[in-house]
């Protein structure tokens, strides 16, 4: 399912938020948005999923506008992971994943719906937790029972708002390769935002660089994650070398005040 985005603008009561977006996402695609915190990309991703309305531009899946389609049809074609959780009412790991089912079969499940609840977690390595209470899990595990929730609905675009944020190393490589393999094998479009420019530059087919409430640069990650861009949008120093064919970045320091 292609996802397009045309000429998106958000704005609280006279403050621009986003102004000018323009993204397209193929099926099987992954295109991470990075920037500094505060530039709207969290904002962005909202209005795809229509928790927030656009106040100007279209945002189209297979050619049909969102704000046309009702929010159960969104919710069957669009999977959403927040930022954070916020503590829920008590249930367990299993029914909070099983809620992923709900767009697509109403409040009664069947059990393929439960065959499938199990194959997600056994897919997030998570399945030794389905008793427990979501609740008294740590940040990185609850992290990882809402990106089930999400694969749960088996949508066919896939927002992810700093997905990684509450992990660990070795977890972050682990959610970001089930991803990887999900958009290759399902055909699911994947726009998720990310602040480790690494991690974009490692599982991004394209890497949308936001500055201002706008798209600075926009391309693969080698035409993007330059020196010379990190600079401008960050104000940070940083080294690029090539691994294998990816850009590495380590950062140095900060801009100091006489190279503004």
């Amino acid at each position: 399912m292609k996802l397009k985005i045309n000429d998106v603008e958000f704005r609280y009561a006279s403050t621009p938020i986003i102004e000018n977006i323009c993204i397209e996402v193929a099926p099987s695609e992954i295109v991470i948005i990075c920037g500094p915190n505060g530039v709207g990309k969290s904002t962005l991703i909202r209005c795809i999923n229509r928790i927030l309305k656009p106040r100007n531009g279209g945002i189209l899946l297979d050619g049909l506008e969102i704000k046309n389609m009702s929010m159960i049809e969104i919710a069957r074609q669009i999977g959403y992971v927040s930022q954070s959780s916020s503590n829920v009412f008590p249930v367990t790991v299993f029914d909070m994943v099983l809620m992923g089912r709900r767009p697509h079969i109403g409040w009664r499940s069947s059990e393929m719906d439960e065959e499938k609840v199990v194959k997600v977690l056994k897919l997030m390595e998570i399945e030794d937790l389905a008793l427990c209470d979501f609740n008294e899990l740590s940040g990185g595990q609850q992290q990882k029972v809402i990106i089930s929730r999400a694969l749960a609905q088996e949508p066919d675009v896939l927002l992810l708002d700093e997905p990684t944020s509450n992990l660990d190393i070795r977890h972050q490589l682990e959610v970001m390769e089930i991803i990887k393999n999900l958009a290759a094998e399902k055909g699911i479009s994947v726009i998720m935002a990310v602040h480790d420019l690494n991690l974009a530059s490692r599982y991004a087919d394209k890497v949308i660089m936001m500055k201002d409430g706008s798209i600075f640069s926009a391309g693969d990650p080698t035409s993007v994650l330059t020196h010379e861009n990190i600079f401008s949008v960050y104000g940070v120093i940083a080294v690029v070398k090539n691994e294998s064919g990816k850009p590495y970045i380590v950062p140095i320091r900060h801009r100091r005040q006489n190279e503004m």
